[in-house]
């Protein structure tokens, strides 16, 4: 009789097993952001709730923070996320073995578009002296969170400047070096990000600020001629409280940036659901950073090797 019952049991388990509707298990994909504060973030939690995306049934999307670029770099390379946001300069130099104290050529990095131009921004207290990167020699500045973008910009700059070792240096991120600022813990701090910021907001908000012409700094010592993958603009007037003129500056180009072995469908997915109106309407919505992304962008500021299932997306918009 227990052998009856045994066998019964096995019988229903097993006719249970092939009745159950099968739930295939989605991917797990990971998407790179940054730190608090920054746009790489907004970039990762906007893809990551956006429904459509949600909706997809082969993959799901995780959005991870980060210290920013150069960290986002290095893990996309190694293949521990799928997708990230990283400097176009970055890539380049990355991709050729001339970032700063590492040879490492990280080559399994892949462009898969365009989303906005990064600017750098120096914020100073209105009536403190500092006029230029060069009166920054003996000041506590906060230069970004160490492995970030904005930290290697920083040094790269403020090296080339000649200010780097001259500076009491707070490897801080954006809203941490803004609250420090409001304290008078620091006298100045740098930004490599979208504008308005947060953080610079934040800022004004304590303090009457002011920003350095950056632009003019670069101009005289040939900063774009050492590093043509910069790019001029001018933070306009008004951007934040009371700075109410047009500050000259350098960007670079944020790129969405994928491992070279992600499913070429994954990221035509991906650029197909997210760059339609609907799409590019959800990411202005949680920034308006992002009215620089548009179709016909999409392949602005690329100067390295494209995934191809970012090709074959861009090719069939026309914009390769």
């Amino acid at each position: 009789m227990k052998q009856v019952v045994k066998i019964l049991s096995l019988l229903i388990v097993a006719t249970a097993m092939i009745s159950a509707p099968a739930f295939a298990k989605k991917d797990r994909i990971v998407f790179g952001g940054g730190p608090a504060g920054g746009t790489f973030q907004t970039v990762a939690n906007a893809i990551q709730v956006y429904k459509p995306v949600k909706e997809i049934e082969s993959f799901s999307v995780k959005a991870q923070s980060s210290a920013g670029s150069v960290e986002n770099l290095r893990k996309i390379n190694a293949g521990k996320m799928d997708f990230a946001t990283v400097y176009s300069g970055h890539v380049y130099l990355g991709a050729n073995g001339l970032m700063k104290n590492d040879p490492n050529k990280y080559s399994n990095v892949r462009a898969v578009s365009f989303l906005y131009g990064a600017p750098a921004q120096l914020v100073v207290k209105k009536g403190s002296g500092i006029k230029s990167t060069k009166d920054l020699a003996g000041k506590k500045v906060g230069v970004g969170n160490a492995g970030s973008g904005a930290f290697a910009n920083c040094d790269l700059f403020f090296n080339h400047m000649g200010v780097w070792d001259k500076v009491e240096r707070n490897a801080m991120g954006y809203n941490d070096a803004a609250a420090a600022f409001g304290n008078n813990q620091l006298d100045a701090f740098w930004l490599f990000t979208a504008f308005p910021s947060g953080a610079v907001i934040m800022a004004a908000q304590t303090n009457d600020i002011e920003l350095i012409d950056l632009g003019a700094d670069a101009e005289a010592s040939g900063f774009f001629k050492k590093y043509p993958y910069f790019s001029k603009l001018s933070i306009p007037a008004g951007t934040y409280k009371g700075v109410d003129v047009d500050t000259p500056a350098f960007q670079d180009s944020a790129l969405w940036v994928a491992n070279k072995d992600v499913a070429d469908d994954v990221v035509y997915k991906l650029l197909s659901t997210v760059f339609t109106d609907e799409g590019l309407a959800h990411m202005v919505a949680q920034k308006k950073t992002f009215k620089a992304m548009s179709v016909a962008k999409g392949a602005d500021g690329i100067v390295t090797e494209m995934h191809p299932g970012a090709i074959k997306f861009w090719k069939e918009k026309g914009v390769l």
